[in-house]
């Protein structure tokens, strides 16, 4: 797949000088009724209109360019020149990138944003050393629990095949008693039809996507984490464009952060909604699930705080200050 698209970017390449139009391919992860991919398009189309068509993004939607592993390394490489996914899918990378998936470190938006502002300024750094512009990010919904029976304890899900997609997330599972099996966002509604999944930590967004009604009966609000997905570019590819372009992208960037924020918050109880209306049994974590919950988030924090060292300490205490 990367040799086919390296390929299709060097056309694009050769086209963009043949013409005055600069053409950019863009890789997004969820289908086109995801807000998140909603969003990118509204960022490809701000450009465009700012630049008066100087810049094109083609976004392409549902990782048809690319699988969600892939997509650092491609915009890294220039096979696309632009890319969105989920931030903590490259926590093995550094452990700064995971940070929002700690369990209960910040659960809601409020807390969600101000641990964004800590962490963004850590990962752009890391990111540009490797050729590489963070240019936005944005939320997904708070992460619940999906189940087809009634959950009321950890030992309720002992065994229980539990679809993960990042690392945070099979840690988690993991001492939820659970199994961890890695399936990636497309692969959802197939992986519970062929019994590789029972049950998955995910969010609103990606339950009313998948269609989670037609293979599970129950949702749990638990809010467990609010992760984050954001929007890199190949800065090779950015520091070729004129600097009225740099100056649309970057300002498109910030606007497409601000809205991401408000449709996310916006997005969430609509969803939610939806899930109860198609039949789904929607409820909260019951005390004790609750408490247990709160006691993985506490040893995942500790775990987190040891592989981050001084930078991670640095960031919390950036979230922490008052």
């Amino acid at each position: 797949m990367i040799k086919k698209l390296l390929s299709i970017a060097c056309v694009f390449a050769l086209a963009g000088t043949a013409q005055a139009a600069t053409n950019w391919n863009m890789s997004t992860e969820q289908p086109d009724s995801n807000f998140l991919t909603q969003n990118a398009r509204e960022f490809a189309a701000d450009i465009k209109a700012a630049t008066n068509g100087e810049l094109n993004i083609n976004v392409q939607s549902n990782s048809v360019l690319l699988k969600r592993p892939e997509v650092k390394r491609g915009v890294q490489q220039g096979v696309v020149q632009a890319g969105e996914m989920l931030v903590a899918a490259i926590g093995n990378e550094d452990p700064l990138f995971e940070v929002d998936s700690v369990p209960l470190l910040a659960s809601s938006f409020d807390q969600s944003e101000k641990l964004w502002k800590a962490t963004r300024p850590f990962l752009a750094e890391r990111l540009d050393k490797q050729g590489i512009i963070l240019v936005y990010g944005s939320p997904w919904p708070p992460q619940g629990i999906y189940t087809k029976n009634p959950v009321e304890q950890l030992s309720d899900l002992e065994g229980v095949r539990f679809r993960a997609y990042s690392p945070a997330t099979s840690r988690l599972v993991s001492l939820m008693g659970a199994v961890p099996t890695t399936v990636q966002t497309p692969e959802v509604p197939q992986a519970f039809s062929t019994g590789i999944i029972d049950a998955m930590l995910t969010s609103p967004a990606t339950g009313v996507d998948s269609q989670a009604w037609d293979y599970v009966k129950y949702y749990y609000d638990a809010q467990v984490f609010i992760p984050q997905s954001f929007v890199i570019i190949n800065k090779r590819a950015f520091q070729r464009l004129p600097e009225n372009v740099q100056k649309a992208v970057l300002e498109a960037g910030e606007r497409a952060e601000q809205r991401g924020w408000a449709m996310s918050r916006e997005q969430t109880s609509k969803l939610t909604q939806t899930m109860a209306d198609k039949g789904m049994v929607v409820g909260q974590l019951s005390e004790k699930l609750a408490g247990e919950m709160r006691a993985i988030g506490q040893t995942m924090t500790e775990e987190w705080l040891k592989k981050a060292g001084a930078d991670g300490q640095k960031l919390l205490d950036t979230y922490r200050q008052p």
